[in-house]
């Protein structure tokens, strides 16, 4: 069983990239002649995704007017932030835009190439209500880390800083929409904070490990490589 709906995150200001990049939205930074969206959107519809509801606020209608010139096929959906929702409310508010029960969620200014039907078949196996997909990674401090038990469910998370080694969170997950909607939220929340890091102890959390690609152009520097790494 595949999913085939993905939320997009594209709502990002994109504040820490205006040395290198004009007064855009994070998510349509040029990477080669290209909005770094483009990559995100090949990279679903190459993992079988068919149905596309793009979360966008700051300046969405660059973002819409791209993709209905640049993808005139693709099934999108436009779910249009009047203010600022915070990245649970985001997604808590596009979510209305499917009848699906799950749903693939995305970053805009994230590339980590999961095999989709892996984290599918995790996500539906375990009957999670929400699983992540992770990443190892050496040496860092601009993550935090996701902890695990023997049988890969989800056991806390730890605050940025610097780390020898440690599984981040890779920014893609499937998650069950219904059992999502059913927390007592506010109209603007964090995903991260007031959903996973508040929830995971109910232990219907899991966590799948990717070695594929991952690329996040959230500052100068993984902007800067990111223009070479996706030629």
């Amino acid at each position: 069983m595949l999913i085939s709906t993905a939320i997009i995150l594209a709502g990002g200001l994109g504040t820490r990239l205006r040395s290198v990049v004009n007064d855009l939205p994070k998510c349509m930074a040029p990477v080669n002649n290209r909005p770094f969206l483009d990559y995100v959107i090949d990279y679903l519809q190459k993992q079988g995704i068919t149905h596309f509801i793009i979360s966008v606020g700051y300046k969405a209608d660059h973002i819409i007017q791209h993709i209905q010139s640049n993808y005139p096929q693709l099934k999108a959906d436009f779910a249009i932030e009047d203010h600022p929702l915070g990245t649970g409310g985001a997604i808590h508010y596009a979510c209305q835009c499917t009848n699906e029960i799950n749903t693939i969620i995305v970053n805009g200014d994230t590339l980590f190439k999961v095999k989709l039907s892996e984290l599918t078949q995790m996500h539906i196996s375990h009957n999670a209500e929400c699983t992540l997909s992770l990443k190892d990674m050496h040496d860092f401090e601009r993550y935090g880390v996701v902890t695990q038990n023997e049988n890969n469910q989800i056991t806390g998370f730890k605050e940025k800083q610097y780390y020898k080694y440690g599984r981040i969170n890779g920014g893609v997950y499937a998650l069950n929409i219904p059992a999502f909607k059913q927390h007592p939220f506010p109209a603007a929340f964090s995903f991260e904070k007031d959903y996973l890091e508040a929830y995971h102890h109910k232990g219907l959390f899991w966590g799948y490990t990717s070695d594929e690609y991952f690329i996040d152009i959230g500052i100068p520097e993984d902007f800067t490589k990111a223009q070479n790494e996706l030629k």
